[in-house]
């Protein structure tokens, strides 16, 4: 006796359950040993995770599959280009802050030399109220001069961080479709929200701090050489040894923190993959291995954030030493200073406060360098994107009529896994073909070769002799145009979501498109009609409003043929059945290519294609079909009105 078919199917999809642990053991601290046998094990570990963002960092640069990753040029000249177009703002951000700064760094020498004065004891009255009203005026000049830097660091930035969001926009509009659903879901979805928002908070924040705290840090050296070189040069010497461990972080964190993007990017995966298929996972008992693999992801990205943290606290450790020292240091060697007469007590004085005022500079300096390593890093994750290659190079030749043919059709999504095999289809002008078969069998896949998503392996799809791929996309969409069961509802009035495909449409036309698929009554019960407000945050729709409104955009694109790929299927089957029916009249002298898994669709076609198992096994109209009673057709029609 065979068993249940829901006990054993978990074993066919997945052939892993003896795989290695997704972490190294060695990986995992050890829990009794000695501190030098913990110290051991913490550099063998963090060699382990150095090792494994090294691979991570070489092969995000050319993925087998996915998305790759930009390299450091690519990054370093999009951000100079941005700040070339805006050569004005920046000049004006590096002067009013440099003056902002020059003005801070003038209040320690007047205390200087009011030490001086006091030391001296001539004519303190005098010399007291006039570096007072200096000191005053100098504060206000600063505080002026801080105002509009600071006002000119925002703009700068905000108009940066719009130029970047664009660009990124831009971008991803372009990609190929195929490429988008062949790669990670959950690895585009990352980019486009977590990555996107580190790198606006890199642009935005990141470039204009670190330009500042770059400009204090420079004019704050030369202050402190024009006070005193003896009392500057320990004090620099000493400073400078963290170079050292900042071109080390700088050398190493990129790649932490691209191996940590890759593995949000895994997280999402599962997540969104977990999520899609909720139905499937509860129906072969899969839970809790996909709850093993969720904590098996996060774990992962654990041993990535604990490698760029490690890279952070070596990092501080050497930091804070090398900037705390020098306040030491400067007391010290001006004392030795002032015993020969080498330095006064204005002097030491004012060494001591630039000191104490390079300090924030610096700690602000090499925190945001942190903050644009991760911005970088996001913005490389971006720019790969564009790098990704164009699916199709539009040719010259243009249609000569509206037949369209399939030839030979065959198509892979894995390489030696076709899932089309030789279908040839040619489509009569005007006609419905319904195209119908089991979950799995090609309906889909041959849509989209039909409407010119994909380049099939072998073969060609063409209209009017051209193939649909050679064809530019603007051009492509006004001959034929796919809408599937996924759709998208932008936020604005609905008359803006329909004429989203066609701008030049007045609202005849709209409310035009909005009756052929059964929408007018809702729609003009709204509160402003076609100009109420719909979207995230605005009027609420229903999956099967939000879907007609998907098929009133399709309308108004009026391309002359029209695939639908399971259009209706969000949408009740009386409603569906009479929203198909009502696009009829419009859609009269169309050629109309139907693929869905609700038979009644079928019986109104002209023509109906049976897929199975990536070939059509039988063609013709649906009385023809169902006297073949040993058809298979005929069997579906059977199961569906039983």
């Amino acid at each position: 006796m065979s068993s249940d078919v829901l006990e054993t199917s978990a074993a066919t999809w997945s052939d892993h359950r003896d795989d290695a642990p997704v972490v190294d053991p060695r990986l995992r601290p050890p829990t009794d040993a000695s501190p030098s046998e913990r110290l051991a094990a913490w550099r063998m570990r963090h060699h382990l995770r150095r090792e494994e963002a090294e691979r991570v960092y070489r092969d995000s640069r050319h993925p087998e599959r996915g998305w790759p990753v930009a390299d450091d040029h690519v990054v370093l000249r999009f951000f100079v280009d941005l700040v070339r177009e805006r050569r004005g703002a920046f000049a004006a951000l590096v002067i009013l802050n440099a003056l902002a700064a020059g003005a801070a760094l003038v209040v320690p020498a007047l205390l200087g030399d009011l030490v001086n004065l006091v030391a001296g004891a001539g004519g303190i009255a005098d010399g007291l109220g006039r570096l007072a009203l200096l000191v005053v005026g100098v504060v206000i000049a600063q505080a002026i001069l801080t105002f509009f830097a600071q006002r000119t660091s925002t703009l700068f930035g905000q108009d940066l961080l719009a130029s970047a969001r664009e660009y990124i926009v831009r971008t991803i509009l372009r990609l190929p479709l195929g490429q988008v659903e062949s790669a990670s879901t959950g690895d585009l979805v990352t980019r486009v929200t977590r990555d996107v928002g580190t790198m606006s908070r890199s642009v935005q924040f990141g470039v204009p701090m670190a330009i500042i705290s770059l400009l204090t840090v420079a004019l704050s050296v030369v202050a402190m050489l024009l006070n005193s070189v003896l009392l500057a040069l320990p004090s620099l010497l000493v400073i400078s040894t963290s170079a050292v461990a900042i071109r080390s972080y700088l050398r190493s964190a990129p790649k932490g923190y691209i191996t940590e993007g890759a593995t949000y990017s895994r997280i999402n995966t599962t997540l969104t993959e977990t999520v899609e298929g909720a139905r499937t996972v509860e129906a072969l008992g899969l839970s809790d291995r996909r709850v093993d693999q969720g904590d098996g992801d996060i774990e992962v990205s654990s041993q990535a954030e604990r490698y760029t943290m490690s890279l952070r606290n070596l990092l501080f450790a050497v930091i804070d030493i090398a900037f705390n020292t020098p306040r030491v240091i400067t007391l010290v060697v001006g004392a030795w200073g002032y015993a020969y007469g080498y330095v006064n007590l204005g002097q030491i004085t004012t060494a001591v406060l630039y000191v104490e005022a390079l300090s924030g500079p610096l700690d602000r300096l090499v925190g945001e360098l942190d903050r644009l390593q991760v911005g970088a890093t996001s913005t490389a994750r971006l720019l790969g994107i564009a790098e990704v290659p164009p699916d199709r190079t539009p040719g010259e030749d243009r249609p000569d009529g509206r037949h369209l043919v399939g030839d030979d059709l065959r198509f892979a999504y894995r390489e030696g896994h076709d899932v089309l095999h030789g279908v040839d289809l040619e489509l009569r002008d005007g006609e419905r073909l319904a195209i119908v078969g089991p979950s799995g069998s090609g309906k889909s896949t041959l849509g989209r070769l039909l409407s010119g998503i994909n380049r099939p392996r072998t073969g060609s799809a063409r209209v009017g002799g051209v193939d649909l791929v050679d064809l530019p996309l603007e051009l492509l969409r006004t001959e034929v145009a796919l809408v599937t069961q996924e759709h998208h509802v932008f936020i604005g009035t609905v008359r803006d979501n329909i004429v989203l495909a066609r701008e030049d449409s007045g609202d005849d036309a709209v409310w035009s498109a909005l009756s052929a698929v059964g929408a007018r009554d809702w729609v003009s019960r709204l509160p402003r009609g076609i100009d109420t407000r719909i979207g995230s945050g605005q009027q609420a729709l229903t999956p099967a409003q939000a879907q007609q409104i998907a098929l009133a955009r399709l309308i108004i694109a009026d391309p002359h043929t029209l695939v639908l790929d399971e259009a209706t299927s969000l949408i009740d089957p009386r409603t569906a059945r009479s929203l198909e029916g009502s696009m009829n009249a419009l859609l009269e002298g169309r050629t109309v290519v139907a693929i869905a898994h609700r038979l009644h669709t079928a019986h109104d076609a002209d023509r109906i294609a049976v897929v199975i198992d990536g070939r059509i096994v039988e063609l013709g109209s649906h009385d023809e079909l169902v006297d073949r009673e040993d058809g298979e057709y005929a069997a579906l029609w059977r199961a569906w009105t039983s």
